[in-house]
C-alpha cells in the first residue's frame, strides 16, 4: 500500500492521490488513479512479454526503455497494435546506478523546471505499478487534442545530420551556438525564442543534464 502525503504530480502537500490541478494538466481532468493496473515489467514472463511487445511499437528513441499508454475513459492502459499512445511511461531502468530513484529524480527536475524556472515542459507525474514500484509518466507534446500529430522537427534534421552522413556521434557533434544560428534561420520570432533557449541551456547546466543533444531539441 502506498501512503502518499503529496500529489505525485504537482508535489502539492495534503493529497493522497493526484490533485485536481494535476488531473487537469496531465489527464484531461479525468479522475485517474496513481496506481497502474499492471505489475512491474519484471514480475513474470507473461507481463515481460506484454511490455516488450509494447516497446517494439513505440517510435521514440533513447537509451531508457519507454512504454506507450493511452487514456480510456478514466483508466490508463498499454496501447495495442495500430493505436496512437497519448502518454510515455518510463519504468525504473535496469542499467544505471541508484535506479530506484530515477523516476522521482526526473519528475522532480521537470517540476522545478516548470514551477520554479517557468520553462514550458510536457505535463508529467509519478505513477506506480500495482506493487508500488514508481515510474515516470509524461503526456506527449506532439499530439493535438483530436489525436493527430503536430509537425515537429528535431535539430538533427534541421542541421542535416544523420548517422549515415556524420557517424554514430552525429547528434553530439554540434555546438549550442550553432543551434542558436538554426533558431535564427528557421524561427520568425527568433529574438524571443533565443532568450528561452538560453534559459533552457542555463537550467541544463545547473542540473547537469548530459542528454541535451540535437535530437532532444526540436521546433514545432
Amino acid at each position: 500500500m502506498i501512503d502518499l502525503k503529496y500529489c505525485p504530480g504537482t508535489l502539492t502537500e495534503g493529497f493522497s492521490t493526484y490533485s485536481p490541478s494535476c488531473l487537469r494538466k496531465v489527464f484531461r481532468n479525468k479522475k485517474v488513479s496513481h496506481i497502474l493496473p499492471y505489475p512491474k515489467p519484471q514480475s513474470n514472463d507473461g507481463m515481460e512479454e506484454l511490455f516488450m511487445e509494447n516497446r517494439r511499437r513505440i517510435s521514440i528513441s533513447g537509451v531508457q526503455e519507454k512504454l506507450s499508454l493511452l487514456l480510456e475513459k478514466n483508466k490508463l492502459r498499454l496501447t495495442k497494435e495500430g493505436e496512437q499512445g497519448e502518454y510515455i511511461l518510463k519504468p525504473i531502468p535496469r542499467d544505471l546506478k541508484k535506479i530506484d530513484q530515477v523516476p522521482a529524480n526526473e519528475h522532480l527536475t521537470m517540476q522545478i523546471a516548470s514551477q520554479i524556472y517557468g520553462i514550458n515542459t510536457a505535463a508529467n507525474a509519478l505513477i506506480f505499478f500495482a506493487d508500488g514500484t514508481p515510474a515516470y509518466i509524461t503526456k506527449r507534446f506532439d499530439l493535438k487534442e483530436d489525436g493527430t500529430k503536430w509537425g515537429v522537427e528535431d535539430f538533427a534534421s534541421l542541421a542535416g545530420k544523420t548517422k549515415d552522413n556524420f557517424g554514430a556521434n552525429y547528434k553530439y557533434e554540434f555546438s549550442y551556438e550553432e543551434v542558436g544560428e538554426l533558431i535564427k534561420l528557421y524561427v520568425p520570432t527568433w529574438r524571443i525564442e533565443l532568450e528561452k533557449y538560453f534559459n533552457l541551456l542555463t537550467f541544463n547546466y545547473l542540473f547537469s543534464n548530459g542528454d541535451a543533444h540535437l535530437k532532444n531539441f526540436s521546433l514545432g
